[in-house]
C-alpha cells in the first residue's frame, strides 16, 4: 500500500514512518502543510492518507481532505490528532474517514486501523 503522511510534528512523523515501514507499506511523502498536502495527494494518488488535523499553515487536515474529496479523491483517510474536540470530529465526518485516532498512537492500533482501510 502506498501511503502519504501529513504530520507537522517531526518526531511523530518519523515514528509513523518507522511503523509503516515495519508493516511493509511504502511511504510516498511526508508533508507538514495542508496546502502542500492537497497538491501532493492529488499528484501522487496514494492508497491511504494518514492526516493530522493541526498543520503548519492555515489549511488544517480536515479542510485539506474536504478539498480533495470535492476534487474526486476517494482513497481512505485516517486522522491522527492530539485534538479530541467534538467539533473537529463532526467536521471530519464530512470526509468519510476510516478512523479518528488520538495521539499517541501505538503500533498495534495503527496496524489494525490500516487493515480496516
Amino acid at each position: 500500500m502506498k501511503i502519504i503522511i501529513v504530520e507537522d510534528d517531526k518526531v511523530l512523523s518519523l515514528l509513523l514512518s518507522k511503523m509503516i515501514d515495519r508493516l511493509g507499506h511504502e511511504i510516498l511523502e511526508v508533508i507538514t502543510k495542508g496546502s502542500e498536502a492537497i497538491e501532493q495527494i492529488e499528484a501522487l494518488q496514494p492508497d491511504l492518507v494518514l492526516m493530522d488535523i493541526m498543520l503548519e499553515d492555515d489549511v488544517d487536515g480536515i479542510t485539506a481532505m474536504q478539498n480533495l474529496r470535492e476534487k474526486g479523491f476517494t482513497a481512505p483517510v485516517i486522522y491522527i490528532t492530539g485534538n479530541s474536540d467534538p467539533l473537529n470530529f463532526e467536521r471530519a465526518k464530512t470526509t468519510d474517514f476510516v478512523d479518528y485516532l488520538i495521539k499517541p498512537v501505538g503500533f498495534d492500533e495503527l496496524r489494525e486501523t490500516i487493515l480496516k482501510a
